[in-house]
C-alpha cells in the first residue's frame, strides 16, 4: 500500500486517522503541524498528505503551497480533512492545489476510498 502523511494539531483526530489508515494496509507518518508536515514530506517522500486546514506554526494551505511548489513534491496528492467546511474554505484549498476535501466528522470507509482513489490516481 502507500505512505501517507497525516498532518494534524489534534492528537486524537492524528490517532483516528492513523488507526483508519493502517487498518487499510497503508504505512503512515504524522506531523502535528504545517511547517512540521512540510519537513516530514521532504524527508520521507510519502505518496499522499492528508492536512488539517487550522493548524499552528503553518496553515495547512500554506503547507499544501509549499508542497506543491516543491520540485520533488509537487506530484503528491494533498487531501484537506477539516472541519472547517464551508464552501469558501474548500474553495481556498483546491486553489492551494489539493486534490480533495474531506469534511469532519468523516466516515472511515469513505477515507478509505478517497484515499485509495488518489493514491491510484498518483503520476
Amino acid at each position: 500500500m502507500a505512505k501517507i502523511l497525516i498532518a494534524d494539531d489534534e492528537q486524537d483526530i492524528r490517532e483516528l486517522l492513523t488507526w483508519t489508515l493502517r487498518f487499510a494496509g497503508h504505512e503512515v507518518v504524522v506531523a502535528s503541524n504545517g511547517e512540521e508536515a512540510f519537513q516530514v514530506a521532504q524527508q520521507e517522500q510519502p505518496e499522499l498528505a492528508l492536512l488539517d486546514v487550522r493548524m499552528p506554526r503553518m496553515n495547512g494551505y500554506e503547507a499544501c503551497r509549499r508542497i506543491k511548489a516543491d520540485p520533488a513534491l509537487k506530484h503528491m496528492p494533498v487531501l484537506f480533512v477539516s472541519a472547517w467546511g464551508q464552501e469558501s474554505e474548500v474553495k481556498l484549498g483546491l486553489e492551494a492545489g489539493a486534490a480533495g476535501y474531506v469534511i469532519k466528522p468523516f466516515e472511515p470507509n469513505q477515507l478509505i476510498l478517497k484515499v485509495a482513489e488518489l493514491v491510484a490516481k498518483k503520476p
